[in-house]
């Protein structure tokens, strides 16, 4: 295969983009990572774009041709993708394919939602609705809020079965808040969290689904954000006037997906995560003991304890543990979301997988805040998901050589 690199990333702050269209979102997206080497879209000879609730909260459809509308992307092959949260995390595959097939040298990913109004609130129970539509309908019913209700259970799955307590699912929270306070892109920037507030039921910490575990701080973010990536081969890169030994190399990818049907899925050891994870693996010739940095999914609590599992610095049942013990803290055994994760940074579903991958080639490449900055890292992994725990894309980078 041909060598797949990061020519450029570029993202918005998340949190609130108030009065900005979807429209807007697109254009910013692709000339600020134009302008990040100096290019121009003209370069470019794919896209692909990833929006998840621009029907249901926007009534849009059509996204490539949003893009196509950006001076200089009209007439070229592109394509809209969704793979529900991993829709991020898709489109670069879908660039990194279209590469692999010859269809020209340089691609782009973008990836964005618009959540809140223009005013920046959110109405989490349309929000919830929307979101709602990639369960499995059976499992809908009686749940106002379907994926923190969904979560909520697994939540109490995972602590019931690996004995686990909420304290340890907290300790990602907490750990992922203090990261965030260093980022300037994330949306919880300027807030502190500490494991008792995590704990305590009382002012924004409250227990959202009765009788299970999940509480306020378990959850992520109802997020506005954009986030966009040039992928290049080894001639994109001359092309575009970046040298090789400058960029994060794709070293391995792998996707997979498992039944949206509750019955016929494992939610404690998915098989499509762990199979698209071993694959990036398998393709990148590494393992996990040679990842420093990771950037997974953690939509809830109970999810950066199984990523954690899933890219394999953690045996099943032990991944809370891992963080409760400050492995995953930017100084330690792995940096694992020194972005602040999904639950603090944000979650603007259609860049999300986009901004995991973008932030951990930040990494490699030595320019993320100092605090954040984990030392001598040659490989991040990252793990994007969509939907309860079925769609999985999953990358390895590696760092300049």
């Amino acid at each position: 295969m041909k060598p797949i690199y990061i020519a450029a990333y570029h993202q918005s702050k998340f949190g609130k983009l108030l009065a900005m269209t979807q429209e807007q979102m697109i254009a910013a997206a692709v000339a600020g990572v134009c302008g990040e080497i100096g290019a121009n879209a003209e370069m470019i000879d794919s896209g692909s774009i990833a929006a998840v609730c621009n029907f249901s909260l926007h009534q849009q459809g059509l996204m490539a041709g949003l893009l196509a509308g950006v001076p200089g992307m009209a007439a070229k092959p592109i394509e809209a993708v969704e793979n529900a949260c991993a829709s991020g995390g898709q489109a670069v595959l879908s660039g990194i394919y279209k590469l692999q097939a010859g269809l020209g040298e340089t691609a782009i990913a973008v990836g964005l939602e618009k959540m809140r109004d223009d005013e920046g609130r959110a109405d989490g129970k349309r929000v919830g609705e929307a979101l709602g539509y990639f369960s499995d309908p059976n499992e809908r019913e009686g749940k106002t809020f379907v994926f923190p209700h969904i979560f909520a259970e697994i939540m109490q799955q995972y602590m019931q079965h690996w004995s686990v307590s909420e304290a340890e699912l907290a300790a990602i929270a907490v750990q992922e808040y203090a990261n965030a306070r260093h980022n300037p892109y994330a949306q919880m920037q300027k807030v502190e969290l500490t494991l008792d507030q995590a704990t305590t039921i009382g002012g924004n910490n409250r227990y959202l689904v009765e009788g299970l575990p999940l509480k306020t701080y378990d959850c992520s973010q109802i997020t506005d954000g954009f986030a966009a990536m040039i992928l290049a081969t080894e001639e994109g890169l001359e092309r575009l006037g970046v040298d090789r030994h400058d960029c994060v190399q794709i070293a391995g990818w792998g996707q997979a997906v498992d039944p949206l049907q509750h019955q016929q899925r494992q939610v404690l050891e998915p098989v499509g995560a762990y199979r698209g994870m071993q694959i990036a693996y398998a393709l990148a010739g590494i393992g996990p003991a040679e990842i420093q940095a990771a950037e997974i999914h953690d939509c809830f609590t109970v999810m950066g304890a199984l990523g954690t599992e899933i890219i394999g610095k953690a045996k099943p049942g032990k991944g809370a543990a891992y963080w409760a013990e400050g492995k995953a803290a930017p100084n330690a055994e792995c940096g694992i979301n020194t972005s602040g994760g999904l639950i603090a940074k944000g979650h603007p579903v259609g860049a999300t997988g986009i901004a995991m991958i973008g932030w951990a080639a930040w990494q490699l490449l030595g320019k993320v805040p100092s605090a954040l900055q984990v030392q001598n890292a040659e490989h991040a992994a990252t793990f994007n998901i969509g939907g309860p725990v079925c769609a999985s894309v999953c990358t390895v980078l590696r760092g300049p050589q």
